[in-house]
């Protein structure tokens, strides 16, 4: 063990790298978020692992692996990341704190983790609650002010709001099952009348004179997903919702087309909080990204 007195303070830009490239599991991608140079976050990584006198990603390893050592340290470098962006903030008089209300249904809680990661890095005084439901619940939440802001597939009967991105309907079925020529097909959809994805699909096949059953039922991403991973029914979803062991089918399968879904970003009434209205500038940030500047 070292002597306590030979401990160097820890560099933040350097922590701060070190972050970045575990979260976005790679260096490449790191650097593009740090708008940095690759072989200056790899500098970075070899002077604090010279510095702290061990390894802390495993090598060999396709994504960033943190090392028993390199997690210990992910542990402080948040909180010390954390406690920087308040002392700023503090010392600038610019801190925001209160608490932020975010609706958004469960299938489109793939746009959350790394938006909200970064809001809370840069805002870590605000405290933020999300609740997931139906679209059509969460905008009817937001309507009367019991949410702050919402995300939601834009429907007929839920209109409104800021279109954030549109994506593809596709259908989906299970890895190794031919479930898709049973006829009639069988669905796993959520319950009528609340849901986009249900009626389009629906109308597709109507449309097509194809037969279809509803096989199951359920109002959660998961466990649609689950009964499509079992080969029990297939499913409408968008490509950023597919998961494991499930695959896109299309007009080789013998299904119709489907249009497009639109992703909206709804605020409620009133003057918003300025907490709110960086989480808003935040996801609407996030999602274009993802989509490529494209909506």
């Amino acid at each position: 063990m070292t002597n306590p007195s030979d401990h160097r303070p820890l560099d933040l830009v350097l922590l701060k790298t070190f972050v970045s490239v575990v979260d976005k599991s790679g260096f490449t991608v790191a650097a593009e978020q740090l708008h940095l140079a690759q072989s200056t976050v790899s500098a970075h990584l070899s002077r604090l692992e010279t510095g702290l006198g061990c390894q802390l990603l495993q090598r060999g390893q396709k994504a960033a692996v943190p090392t028993p050592a390199g997690e210990r340290l992910l542990i402080h470098a948040r909180q010390m990341l954390r406690q920087n962006a308040l002392a700023w903030q503090d010392v600038q008089e610019q801190r925001l704190a209160g608490v932020v209300r975010l609706g958004i249904p469960d299938d489109y809680v793939i746009y959350l983790p790394e938006a909200l990661s970064a809001f809370e890095a840069r805002f870590p005084g605000v405290e933020l609650e999300v609740h997931c439901d139906l679209s059509v619940e969460l905008v009817q939440e937001v309507r009367t002010g019991a949410l702050d802001l919402a995300i939601t597939t834009r429907q007929p009967n839920s209109p409104g709001g800021e279109v954030l991105c549109r994506e593809p309907m596709v259908w989906a079925g299970a890895t190794g099952h031919d479930t898709h020529y049973r006829s009639p097909l069988p669905l796993a959809v959520s319950r009528q009348g609340v849901c986009i994805f249900r009626d389009r699909a629906i109308a597709a096949l109507d449309a097509a004179g194809m037969p279809w059953r509803i096989a199951y039922a359920s109002p959660s991403l998961s466990g649609l997903s689950a009964a499509v991973r079992a080969g029990l029914a297939v499913t409408v979803l968008t490509p950023s919702m597919l998961g494991t062991g499930l695959r896109r089918l299309g007009r080789e399968e013998g299904l119709p087309e489907l249009p497009f879904a639109e992703i909206s970003l709804h605020h409620s009434p009133g003057r918003p909080t300025e907490a709110t209205q960086q989480l808003a500038l935040q996801l609407q940030a996030h999602i274009r990204e993802k989509q490529g500047g494209t909506k």
